[in-house]
């Protein structure tokens, strides 16, 4: 089930919810474009549970090659030079017994070289440090988005330390209350007898 979806250009970010195993696809229109790729676990189906389970991401290339893989990660930050172009897949499984919202982000970042002089050959440099710019731009902005991921799946972490400890006090409190009550009872229970033995 897909919750988000965003679109940049040469990429995209998607937010999933994860039975087993979902896989992502993405073409790479050159052979020697670097993809960037990030992945954030941000919460379980179960409120109560956050453990340090993650996932596992296996990514392969166009003609099924694995590329890379990782196992048991709540987050990952990697990228990779593309051997050619094509359709490159991205699978994640989910090895706990519990839904798990996964944050993905691919970017694809293409160098473009200029064959073709303009009068002024200071155009050339210029328009690839452009370029240059607009990728690591789109860099900044990616990695913007995976830290985001990263502080969402930590404020929920939070919160239910924190409701936990609400529920730990509230409990403490009755317990401490139900034992002041019953010391209160069995002093005047003391006091009682005693006022009653000495009376006699």
């Amino acid at each position: 089930m897909v919750v988000l979806t965003t679109l940049v250009k040469g990429g995209f970010g998607i937010r999933f919810v994860i039975d087993r195993e979902e896989c992502v696809s993405h073409n790479v229109e050159y052979e020697g474009d670097t993809v960037h790729i990030s992945f954030v676990v941000i919460k379980a189906d179960d409120p109560w549970h956050y453990g340090e389970e993650g996932v596992d991401l296996v990514i392969q290339g166009p003609s099924g090659e694995q590329i890379q893989d990782f196992y048991d990660k709540i987050s990952e930050n990697f990228e990779f030079m593309a051997p050619k172009k094509g359709l490159y897949r991205f699978c994640f499984t989910n090895r706990s017994p519990y839904h798990e919202t996964v944050d993905f982000d691919v970017h694809v970042g293409h160098f473009p070289y200029y064959e073709q002089h303009a009068k002024d050959e200071h155009f050339n440099p210029l328009l690839e440090q452009i370029s240059k710019l607009e990728e690591a731009l789109y860099n900044i902005q990616f990695e913007q988005h995976w830290l985001e991921a990263q502080t969402d799946r930590q404020a929920l972490v939070n919160e239910n330390m924190s409701k936990k400890a609400v529920h730990k006090a509230l409990l403490e409190s009755i317990a401490l209350i139900g034992t002041s009550v019953l010391q209160v009872y069995l002093l005047q229970r003391l006091f009682e007898r005693k006022l009653g033995t000495s009376r006699v």
